[in-house]
């Protein structure tokens, strides 16, 4: 039996049916309506097995600070530290700071009462949860990046009796692991040549084989902000290959962020923050970063002799990734293509606008 609460994120979505739906999105930032709506799902199920996937609309903007009396306490400007990935500190970025700690905080309370409802319902022990983020915060450099801020997700599982409770691992894992996990913990076999690995294993804290790399991609957030771009990292460095390098990245204050323009006031002239905020407005065709000593990635290393090997070999191993994923972008033509059709279209918008 399968459900659905919040958003499908997919089209068409014909194509992707549940027994059970509750798309209103906005509905979902109201995390006690989740709950007894999980609660209707779970009881309607019976005795069968059933997948649930629960979409919370936080933390997203706008950043609510407080919806239906959650949190109870909502943080102010005064009360956080501004992202370091961002570098600054304006009253307005404190502002959407605290908002998103808001969001975040309702959307805890309301994995909580989730939990809750399994286990009034009997199924704590034999339910596998997996809790992720879709991509990073909705901030500059952040969200429709591959930045680590716009790649580092929460990952979380909990499967009482087959993942090891409070275990942390450093190993890189990404969401193409959902799917053969799930697929594991339901005795399904899992199709030749699927990307990803179960988790199984590494969540019961076995010594398991395991990637050195993880790649990423991100495309188009809409026809706006089309800027395609790759990425691979390591234990430590990490390669971004912008695909359009003769163009500047059209996404400036991603969702309405406020951390741009506050990157234009001249008292960040000359600072590595200026230079980090320029490189993400008009970035080169490849960006290193050494991620143990930079982890907020504002020098980047690319060109320097001293990494040219390092830059090398993460390049070979990207253009590898990208062949065996039959990447379309590789072929120049498809490129131009795509970029025409969403120049097309941000034109189309403009004038409907």
């Amino acid at each position: 039996h399968t459900g659905v609460i919040g958003k499908i994120h997919v089209q068409p979505v014909a194509d992707v049916p549940f027994d059970f739906k509750r798309t209103n999105v906005g509905r979902t930032r109201d995390v006690r309506y989740v709950a007894r709506t999980a609660k209707e799902f779970i009881a309607a199920c019976g005795d069968a097995p059933f997948f649930l996937m629960v979409n919370y609309f936080d933390p997203h903007r706008p950043l609510l600070d407080q919806v239906k009396g959650l949190p109870e306490q909502p943080l102010g400007p005064n009360d956080i530290e501004p992202f370091d990935f961002l570098g600054l500190d304006t009253p307005k970025v404190r502002e959407e700071v605290a908002g998103y700690y808001n969001c975040t905080t309702r959307a805890d309370v309301g994995v909580g009462l989730l939990l809750e409802q399994l286990a009034q319902a009997g199924h704590e022990a034999d339910t596998l949860v997996i809790f992720i983020g879709d991509h990073g915060p909705p901030f500059t450099r952040a969200k429709t990046t591959c930045y680590e801020a716009g790649l580092r997700i929460p990952f979380l599982m909990r499967w009482p009796g087959r993942i090891k409770a409070g275990l942390e691992s450093e190993a890189l894992v990404s969401t193409v692991d959902i799917l053969p996990t799930v697929l594991e913990a339901a005795n399904v076999e899992a199709p030749e040549g699927l990307a990803g690995q179960s988790l199984l294993d590494l969540g019961a804290g076995k010594s398991v084989p395991w990637r050195e790399t993880l790649c990423a991609e991100y495309t188009s957030h809409h026809e706006q902000g089309y800027f395609p771009r790759r990425s691979i990292r390591d234990a430590r460095y990490k390669l971004i290959l912008n695909l359009l390098p003769d163009r500047p990245n059209p996404i400036k204050g991603v969702d309405g962020c406020a951390a741009w323009q506050a990157s234009r006031n001249p008292r960040y002239e000359g600072t590595p923050i200026r230079r980090a905020f320029d490189t993400y407005a008009d970035p080169p065709g490849e960006e290193l970063y050494d991620l143990q000593e930079d982890p907020i990635e504002f020098h980047n290393l690319a060109g320097k002799p001293e990494y040219a090997a390092i830059q090398q070999q993460l390049r070979r191993q990207l253009q590898a990734w990208r062949e065996q994923t039959k990447d379309p972008l590789l072929d120049p033509k498809a490129l131009a293509e795509l970029t025409r059709q969403h120049d097309e279209a941000k034109q189309k918008g403009r004038q409907k606008k």
